[in-house]
């Protein structure tokens, strides 16, 4: 029974030595954190972030679709993004700005961090519950950049506002 007891203990030992040592090395690994969409917020100047897809590309657009619905936007949102307990995403309102750069900081941030990092709401909706920081859930900025494709897909507002208010002239 001792023997036992003491090759059990050993191999919790070695086992919390070797967790402890992949820790190490999974937390300093630069590429897995250079992906997180946090990452890209903080090296990024404010207006710089570019979504790399259109939402014509139909691969990326199911992509963005299977993503949305496992990060749980679709809970809030609404299963296309059509609403729910937080606004649509398929309209020509956009809360805090349409375009890529606001979109991608406001998932990453949440809308209170969004704020304090100098943003103001532009649009109103009917439903306006606060966006939570999805950055720490979000695998990568690729999959960020991908459901915001499928949500640019979704669209069904005024085309002159996909991308956020125009422009004056």
């Amino acid at each position: 029974m001792n023997r036992v007891l003491v090759g059990c203990m050993m191999a919790i030992v070695t086992m919390a030595t070797a967790v402890g040592l992949l820790g190490r090395v999974w937390a300093a690994d630069p590429p897995a954190a250079a992906g997180a969409p946090a990452d890209l917020v903080k090296s990024t100047p404010k207006g710089k972030l570019a979504n790399p897809y259109k939402d014509s590309q139909a691969d990326i657009v199911a992509q963005g679709e299977t993503l949305f619905r496992s990060y749980s936007c679709s809970g809030c949102h609404g299963g296309n993004g059509g609403g729910g307990m937080c606004p649509p995403l398929t309209n020509d309102t956009w809360v805090y700005g349409g375009d890529d750069d606001t979109l991608f900081r406001l998932v990453t941030l949440g809308s209170d961090d969004l704020q304090k990092a100098g943003y103001t709401r532009t649009g109103h909706e009917n439903v306006v519950g606060p966006m939570p920081p999805m950055g720490p859930i979000i695998k990568s900025s690729d999959d960020l950049w991908k459901i915001i494709t499928f949500i640019r897909s979704n669209y069904h507002g005024d085309p002159s506002y996909k991308f956020g208010a125009p422009a004056n002239p």
